[in-house]
């Protein structure tokens, strides 16, 4: 149920769960950097704890981080940001675009 587009340039690549934005990153960087959603409070914890997570470029500061991977942290910390963006998006969709989700094998993260 993910989709990939270029919704505002040839560089930004944007991945959209049910056509909603869960992850955003620049293809014309030198290095891998990523806008994902994020739980408010979490995110400002994140960006205490890891010098890697600064609130969200160009993008609602209260609820996305750009996470910076600079080798700081591991693949599965990343993937688990990404992971966590795509529940939050999720979560805020009607149950019923929730519930088409739970039927392809979605299942909301502990994160």
């Amino acid at each position: 149920m993910v989709t990939e587009e270029f919704p505002f340039d040839e560089v930004t690549l944007v991945f959209k769960v049910l056509n909603k934005a869960f992850l955003l990153t620049g293809l014309d960087g030198l290095g891998l950097q990523f806008n994902v959603k994020c739980d408010p409070e979490k995110a400002i914890e994140l960006r205490e704890q890891y010098s890697c997570v600064l609130p969200g470029y160009h993008m609602n500061k209260k609820h996305w981080n750009t996470i910076v991977d600079d080798g700081t942290v591991t693949d599965k910390q990343l993937k688990d940001w990404i992971d966590h963006s795509y529940d939050m998006v999720v979560a805020g969709m009607p149950k019923k675009d929730q519930e088409k989700l739970q039927k392809k094998g979605w299942k909301k993260s502990t994160l």
